[in-house]
């Protein structure tokens, strides 16, 4: 049988139509008064009304639908994101779609537009950007120009937003300090005793992999060990990405072998690395000392276990949807995450050293 109407409860609870959805519903215009809304309320659950999702997204200008984009859902990076991000939207009572753009700009051009036409409450971006003069980024119109357009749009039309890794323009961002981080771990390698060093760069063009590879080299320039150019290998931001880019740093050094320390630019990367590694007659970390950056949870099954820079994914999803909401980032991270201003946040990691780099 079909539930009571809308204009069922309007009418047992003595208010108008417009009143009774204004009360259910809500609006983005006009407001009840509490006692009318609680009469309302509870004549519409007494008589065991539902409302209609759409009919609440048309009254209040928006749905209860949070959209979060990432690039890669297999990767635990993104899935600890992914996870931050549902916490906090289950605490503010909403609903979160997720698409993952398989690192193509033009999927998530797409999805963005798709969640304003939908009317979706908020969108968080997830990782890293492209550079605007990567030519990997000419995917049709999906520039980096492009999506933040559509972002604005959104952003104007009602809908709120937030990006975690670097910042898009004036866009609330949850920044990660990418390149001090890296700076960090190379300053803690040095300390370690590793004079001679590779990194896999990961993809050209991309933002983090970019501040990664270059807070890392450029730290150890200024430290008397700089990194050859050879030694740095661009590759895929995958663990096959990792295992392909070890390969060729190993094919391509001479008779003394590849770098006695390599940093991969995120953890699933140093994964594949230390594949290739043995897979080439090289021990871990007898041979070849790895390193990887972001600490996924994967990681505890790793042996030897990996070196990293930690980064708090978890609750860097979390700070992401409540700064989308503009909601007070109540974090309890104090040293690691640091407001900036009311639309931006720096997220600072912390070196994690383990058997994958033992002092020499």
């Amino acid at each position: 049988m079909a539930g009571p109407t809308l204009s069922e409860v309007a009418r047992a609870a003595g208010v108008s139509l417009a009143t009774a959805s204004r009360a259910i519903n809500g609006s983005a215009n006009r407001t009840v008064g509490a006692d009318l809304r609680e009469r309302v309320l509870a004549t519409a659950a007494r008589m065991g009304y539902t409302p209609d999702p759409s009919a609440q997204a048309m009254a209040r200008g928006r749905t209860t639908t949070v959209g979060l984009v990432v690039h890669d859902i297999a990767d635990p990076y993104f899935s600890s994101l992914a996870a931050g991000v549902t916490d906090a939207a289950d605490q503010e009572n909403l609903l979160v779609t997720l698409t993952s753009t398989q690192h193509s700009p033009a999927r998530e051009l797409a999805f963005v537009e798709l969640m304003d036409r939908q009317r979706a409450r908020a969108l968080v971006l997830g990782g890293g950007r492209l550079s605007s003069d990567d030519p990997a980024s000419d995917d049709g119109a999906a520039t980096p120009g492009a999506l933040h357009d559509a972002l604005v749009r959104y952003r104007d039309s009602g809908g709120r937003v937030a990006l975690v890794g670097q910042a898009l323009g004036d866009l609330p961002a949850v920044e990660i300090a990418n390149r001090q981080g890296a700076a960090d771990l190379a300053t803690a390698l040095h300390g370690l005793g590793y004079r001679s060093f590779g990194v896999l760069a990961g993809p050209v063009g991309h933002r983090t992999a970019i501040d990664r590879s270059e807070g890392f080299t450029e730290a150890l320039a200024a430290l008397g060990s700089p990194v050859e150019d050879a030694a740095v290998v661009p590759c895929e931001f995958t663990r096959d990405g990792g295992f392909a880019g070890m390969q060729e740093l190993v094919a391509c050094t001479g008779p003394g072998g590849p770098p006695r320390a390599v940093l991969a630019v995120n953890d699933v990367m140093a994964v594949g690395a230390m594949a290739a590694a043995r897979d080439a007659g090289l021990a871990v970390p007898r041979d070849v000392a790895v390193a990887g950056f972001d600490d996924i949870v994967t990681l505890r099954d790793v042996v030897p276990g990996l070196t990293t820079v930690r980064i708090p994914l978890v609750e860097v999803g979390q700070v992401a949807l409540r700064l989308a909401l503009g909601l007070p980032v109540g974090t309890d991270l104090p040293g690691v995450v640091h407001e900036i201003s009311p639309r931006r946040v720096e997220v600072r990691g912390t070196v994690v050293l383990r058997e994958s780099t033992p002092a020499l």
